[in-house]
């Protein structure tokens, strides 16, 4: 982000040479020395935090998501097998119905 994003002074109505160089020194250092503070003060605490969260996150992917996921791949079969004869029951016919009362449908587009 530059001077000119933030100071939107369009180039012809300038103000004073002296007040525009002042200025934007004192934007550019400005910028300069509250993201190095902001970095020393914040950048510890944060990447600690960090690391806390993605351990977290990583001992409930090994500890509960897998076995959760490999139980569901061990019972998926009957599963499987419960919701094709379900699906053939009852979503089936549905949307061949649904299917056959379209098929008729014609759209013809005429440029005039």
């Amino acid at each position: 982000l530059g001077f000119e994003d933030v100071i939107a002074e369009p180039e012809l109505t300038h103000s004073f040479d002296k007040v525009w160089i002042c200025s934007h020194a004192l934007f550019e250092l400005s910028k300069y020395v509250i993201y190095k503070l902001l970095t020393l003060v914040l950048a510890i605490p944060l990447v600690l935090v960090m690391g806390i969260v993605f351990a977290v996150l990583s001992c409930l992917h090994i500890w509960v998501v897998m076995p959760f996921v490999k139980t569901c791949l061990m019972v998926l079969p009957s599963v499987q097998t419960v919701w094709k004869s379900l699906t053939d029951v009852f979503v089936a016919p549905l949307f061949q119905s649904i299917g056959r009362c379209f098929a008729m449908v014609n759209i013809r587009l005429d440029q005039e």
